[in-house]
């Protein structure tokens, strides 16, 4: 007589997915392979992700990979192997791509508002202060500024709202006849001519006027020539409308004498 294997035809009928194992003669046990549970009759595929979010972080997707196996990936928003996640603040990097004169706050989820500070305007990605500052920020109008601050004029600086017609530093910097004004003394009375008091005239305000005065007291004439804008029938506003918090710049392509 020889001993029964149980085991020896259709895995003893055990699950295909266990170990047929062999005890007594004609008997066996069924015993599901790593990954699987059950009686080895049936044996499951163990989901990992099922019990305690799979060992993954509470801001992570579980998501099974084969039997009792699964990969951690942090939710959107977050960063991190998936076991650990960490929130990404936008903020935190490059001020959330907000003005530097803004404020960023997180708001949800790769979700952040831009709010100008105090004493700024704009959509919080652009942030403009009063045009005394907003001035030295533009290549095109710096000079204009710094001509302003050797003479300590700083009228500009107030409340307004001011109109301000700002030659081109190119045209200033290339004019022989400002450093005969600045000898003479009477640069002050030509930046002066470039600024008009209590307005705030946008560019399409301009093209309804024809005189205005100045802050040195001289009137400026407005015409329209070929869709463009002239002052004192020279000088060209080439480019309008940068708004501050006092008032409104344009940069024109002569300079002023009144």
């Amino acid at each position: 007589c020889s001993a029964i294997d149980a085991c020896e035809t259709s895995n003893g009928g055990c699950s295909a997915k266990a170990e047929c194992r062999r005890t007594t003669p004609g008997n066996r046990a069924c015993v599901c392979n790593a990954g699987y549970t059950g009686d080895g009759i049936v044996c499951l595929e163990i989901n990992p992700c099922l019990e305690n979010n799979g060992g993954c972080d509470r801001n992570a997707e579980c998501t099974q990979t084969g039997p009792n196996q699964a990969v951690c990936n942090c939710l959107k928003g977050y960063s991190g192997d998936g076991k650990r996640c960490t929130y990404i603040s936008l903020c935190s990097h490059n001020n959330g791509g907000c003005s530097e004169f803004a404020i960023c706050n997180d708001t949800e989820l790769t979700e952040r508002t831009c709010t100008c500070k105090q004493n700024y305007i704009g959509d919080g990605f652009k942030c403009r202060g009063n045009i005394f500052q907003e001035l030295l920020r533009d290549s095109n109008t710096s000079r204009f500024y710094f001509h302003l601050e050797a003479l300590s004029i700083r009228d500009i600086a107030g409340p307004g709202p001011f109109t301000l017609f700002v030659p081109r530093t190119d045209v200033l910097n290339s004019n022989p006849r400002v450093k005969d004004w600045i000898a003479r003394g009477v640069m002050a009375q030509i930046l002066r001519y470039h600024i008009v008091g209590c307005a705030n005239l946008l560019y399409k305000d301009l093209t309804t006027v024809t005189n205005i005065t100045s802050l040195q007291g001289d009137p400026i004439h407005i015409s329209s020539s070929q869709n463009s804008l002239v002052l004192n029938n020279k000088a060209e506003v080439i480019l309008s409308d940068a708004v501050g918090t006092n008032g409104v710049i344009h940069v024109i392509n002569q300079i002023l004498i009144p």
